[in-house]
């Protein structure tokens, strides 16, 4: 470590949303969209920068920039638990959950990037490295996808060396078997095939649908009922074709969220998203939880943010490669990390989480900017 850098505390927080069109209109069983918002923000000691995100709707930008960036302001950029802390209490009021979780999180993996480079380490190594790779799967098949584009997309994760691939179901419910084996016979047997139904199924729905794709050897049923029905993911989790786990986790925002999903049974695997989850000390927390619990954990989505957290979680499985996300990350950072032989392999090179800004996509972007400076 640099002993000059050490005392120079946090200066300046910058926090800016960049909306971006997606390449086709994306839809799940309960959504669509056409266009994806993230939330950036830098913060500044002496001549270092910490870099953190969150995929989040505009106003968590503002509330970033208004009500967390002052809790960091003048802090010691090694002191990342007093300023989670310090964010959580701010926000008491306000409702952690949601929109609030989102900004907290964009500033926390900030602070964890900044004392990641003003240590010179990756984040991965900082966190206590359990392995030098995470598996990811590919992710996206979306309901408003034609055939010909779900195959097409499925077949390239594939032809990756990715050896696990995820579709969405349950916009319309008596198309998506069919859907499902056009994606089985594009990647083979050799690929694992999920399904993620973001909650659009009644449990009977999902009961039959998990039974008609049995054959087709999906293992892996996401959200089959709604986040907030544990009772009906527990009755999913015990009725369920053998080989078939039942994850959901990508709504809980809190700790308290993740331990009453375990507490209640609901799932064979917990997914976290550090974007929602209040960082990477939420994430990390998550890990832990999961652990005492006995079960695997699974990142949502932002895989540029994920990988060097994983690597730090023995109990972590994969992380998903989501289409929208990825390209996003490649448009508007350097440093990102391609899958190879189907993993993500953190640079152990590269101080943080290894990004860098590309300025000039991100001002083509941007529709917010703050400056907050001590």
């Amino acid at each position: 470590m640099n002993a000059e850098r050490i005392p120079h505390p946090i200066e300046k927080v910058i926090v800016s949303a960049c909306t971006l069109p997606t390449d086709l209109p994306e839809a799940d069983g309960t959504i669509g969209w056409d266009a994806t918002t993230i939330v950036l923000v830098e913060v500044a000691a002496g001549d270092l920068q910490g870099i953190g995100y969150s995929y989040a709707d505009l106003s968590a930008a503002d509330y970033a920039a208004r009500r967390l960036a002052p809790a960091a302001l003048g802090r010691d950029p090694m002191a990342v638990a007093a300023a989670w802390d310090a964010m959580r209490r701010l926000c008491r009021n306000d409702g952690r959950p949601g929109i609030v979780a989102h900004a907290v999180s964009a500033v926390d993996v900030a602070l964890w990037d900044l004392k990641a480079r003003t240590l010179g380490l990756p984040l991965a190594a900082l966190l206590g490295k359990a392995r030098s790779a995470i598996p990811v799967y590919g992710s996206g098949g979306f309901t408003s996808y034609t055939a010909e584009t779900l195959r097409e997309q499925m077949r390239g994760w594939a032809e990756l060396g990715i050896r696990a691939v995820k579709m969405k179901v349950g916009s319309d419910p008596p198309a998506d078997p069919d859907r499902v084996a056009t994606v089985r016979r594009a990647v083979g047997d050799d690929v694992a095939v999920f399904v993620d139904a973001n909650g659009a199924f009644t449990r009977k729905q999902a009961l039959a649908f998990a039974e008609r794709v049995r054959s087709l050897g999906v293992s892996w049923f996401e959200e089959p009922v709604s986040s907030d029905d544990l009772d009906g993911l527990r009755l999913l989790r015990d009725r369920a074709p053998a080989g078939m786990d039942i994850a959901a986790g990508e709504y809980g925002y809190d700790p308290v969220d993740f331990r009453r999903m375990l507490a209640a049974g609901a799932v064979d695997v917990l997914q976290a998203d550090a974007t929602r989850c209040q960082g990477i000390s939420g994430f990390m927390e998550v890990g832990a939880l999961c652990r005492a619990y006995g079960l695997p954990l699974s990142a949502h989505t932002a895989p540029s943010l994920h990988a060097h957290a994983c690597c730090a979680l023995s109990n972590a499985i994969h992380l998903e490669y989501f289409h929208d996300h990825a390209r996003i990350e490649q448009m508007l950072f350097a440093g990102t990390l391609p899958p190879t032989d189907g993993v993500l392999r953190p640079d152990p090179l590269r101080p943080g989480l290894g990004l860098e800004l590309n300025l000039p996509e991100v001002e083509r972007f941007r529709v917010f900017r703050q400056e907050v400076t001590a």
